[in-house]
């Protein structure tokens, strides 16, 4: 991790989860960090833990469906710590409901932060990145090459989000620009607990068991080894890996098992 040392970093959704995850990672092997999320207060307690690592650490108040709010983190950061070498792109939501029932706008708030809010820090980051030949970084997830039921809005974003920074890595290869779509597994964090329901409230529950997933500082480690090794391509978890391999061979098995897992949890989505 040496190679992280004396690097500036942009981490969206960094109040919890992955994104905090990736925080404390990041400083401990001495990169500077620009911490990003809506809950302000939440950040400043992130940044007052880890200026025990004696790097430079500012926390900026931004909603990424807010371009605006994204440009200024960009600014901030380049005000602030003198550059940007490494943008990962961490800040995103789910939902849970069968696409029958849920509305519309459910859709497309997933959409908003997921998939533009990762155009709107892109965009506004790119020159910086190019002139460093950095990094550039999608946290997506194994929705992102394969669907789930009802998860609609968010293996969609996911989608896009794959689809997007597979075109910016072949539009920017010959400019030193590295990018990196890291597929992470099912992580323990808020995000299910967080999920929006059919009417955009939250579910304030998870179905599944949250201590046999994986651990978000895990999950961190790889992200940052990958982007050390400038990786396209992360996929961490064993029953990501499997999803993805049955995928290429056994596609219609695979969405078997799959709606049948889904069937099973509590308040199921999938209606009989």
């Amino acid at each position: 991790m040496e190679k992280h040392n004396g690097k500036n970093i942009i981490i969206t959704g960094a109040s919890s989860g992955i994104g905090a995850a990736l925080a404390r990672s990041a400083t401990k092997v001495g990169a500077n960090v620009a911490l990003a999320a809506r809950s302000i207060d939440k950040l400043y307690d992130i940044k007052a833990e880890l200026e025990q690592y004696g790097t430079n650490v500012i926390a900026v108040q931004c909603d990424v469906t807010n371009e605006l709010d994204c440009k200024n983190l960009i600014q901030q950061t380049i005000e602030k710590l003198g550059g940007i070498d490494i943008l990962i792109n961490n800040a995103g939501i789910s939902m849970r409901a069968p696409f029958e029932d849920v509305k519309i706008e459910v859709l497309k708030e997933v959409m908003e932060v997921n998939y533009w809010g990762t155009v709107y820090c892109t965009q506004a980051a790119l020159p910086e990145l190019l002139k460093n030949k950095g990094s550039l970084v999608a946290v997506s997830s194994v929705s992102g090459f394969k669907g789930l039921p009802g998860r609609s809005a968010y293996a969609s974003s996911k989608f896009a989000m794959n689809g997007l920074f597979e075109s910016l890595r072949m539009e920017y290869m010959s400019r030193g620009l590295h990018t990196l779509i890291a597929c992470p597994g099912f992580t323990e964090s808020n995000i299910r607990y967080n999920a929006l329901t059919t009417n955009g409230s939250t579910q304030d529950d998870t179905p599944a068991d949250e201590s046999k997933m994986d651990n978000p500082n895990d999950v961190a480690r790889d992200i940052l080894q990958a982007i050390r090794d400038r990786k396209d391509f992360m996929l961490n978890n064993k029953q990501g890996k499997i999803i993805y391999w049955m995928n290429k061979f056994f596609p219609k098995y695979l969405e078997k098992r799959i709606h049948n897992a889904i069937a099973k949890e509590p308040n199921s989505p999938i209606k009989k």
